[in-house]
């Protein structure tokens, strides 16, 4: 019997380049592949599905009905905190999906079964993070085939990486995860990406498209930290702008005051609340990063607020697929 464990880390949205459709290709997602936390699943071959984890379970069920296999038996052995910001969804059934293919010796066409795995409807990111890690920035989708209303699920292709950059190997991102209410998902965030696309002004995308090609992709592909850290701030301002109605600000509470406070740390540039939070990050280096992480935990407590902090290097690579043992 072969047991297949796959490993992947999150992933941090910065936010998208266009959410107007009065411009020609929505979305565009803009993000960067973690080494930490991550989410990690093993798996067998059976005769059925089998999973203690509901959610695991259904990314089973979808995974052996794409891949024609006979069943599988699914066990979660790391987590990532759900609806925070992190992209635990696609990592999940992404990891799932890869972990059936491997038990069975199949290859998991990753990018190619995402939409029926219910993923990449929207931003690219996470499925180019899962693939190869790294800094991304994804396509985005025509808007021809997009009304306020999205596609029905899995009637899309994934928007293709159209950069990818290798970030240097000493800097760290501050990733804090507050106790606070999770981010929204499903239905509730399909009804506001609507509202939001529905009012998105186009000026703000046009903005930010000088913001991706003048300043964020050559810090990028240079290394450039501080440089890196202020376009993408930037990028997260102006994506707030047109979240504000949905959210209730520039970034959502109690993340926006955390942001606030955290801009103000000389160690730390790039600091933003990814997709809807509550996970606020920023970007440091090995030298800062403690000085980074205190900073971080005086935040919390200033606010009587509990949570989590990591610190964690730049994805180089996509997810670790060890088709472990055969007994």
């Amino acid at each position: 019997m072969a047991t297949a464990t796959v490993s992947a880390g999150a992933r941090l949205h910065v936010g998208f380049q266009n959410l107007s459709l009065a411009r020609r290709r929505l979305y565009g997602g803009i993000g960067v592949g973690l080494e930490e936390p991550r989410v990690t699943v093993s798996a067998e071959p059976a005769s059925s599905v089998d999973a203690d984890d509901a959610l695991v379970r259904e990314y089973a069920e979808r995974a052996v009905e794409v891949l024609g296999v006979s069943g599988v038996a699914v066990a979660l052995e790391e987590r990532l905190p759900r609806h925070v910001g992190l992209g635990s969804g696609t990592q999940l059934a992404l990891s799932v999906l890869a972990a059936t293919a491997a038990a069975h010796d199949l290859e998991p066409r990753i990018r190619e079964h995402a939409p029926a795995m219910g993923r990449g409807g929207r931003s690219g990111v996470g499925v180019g993070t899962f693939e190869d890690g790294g800094f991304v920035v994804d396509a985005g989708h025509p808007t021809s085939r997009f009304t306020t209303e999205p596609p029905a699920e899995g009637d899309w292709t994934v928007p293709p990486v159209v950069a990818r950059h290798r970030l240097p190997d000493d800097w760290r991102f501050l990733v804090v995860v507050p106790d606070a209410d999770p981010g929204r998902s499903g239905e509730n965030e399909d009804a506001s990406m609507r509202a939001v696309v529905e009012r998105a002004d186009p000026a703000v995308a046009d903005e930010i498209a000088g913001v991706v090609t003048r300043k964020l992709l050559p810090a990028a592909a240079e290394g450039r930290l501080e440089a890196f850290g202020d376009a993408v701030s930037e990028i997260g301002h102006k994506n707030g702008a047109w979240y504000a109605d949905a959210q209730g600000g520039v970034f959502r509470p109690p993340a926006g005051e955390l942001v606030e406070t955290l801009e103000d740390c000389p160690v730390l540039s790039g600091v933003g609340q990814s997709s809807w939070g509550p996970v606020v990050y920023g970007l440091t280096d090995v030298r800062h990063a403690r000085e980074a992480k205190g900073a971080a935990r005086d935040a919390l407590e200033e606010r009587g607020l509990g949570g989590e902090i990591v610190l964690s290097a730049p994805a180089t690579d996509g997810a670790e697929i060890d088709p472990a043992d055969r007994r």
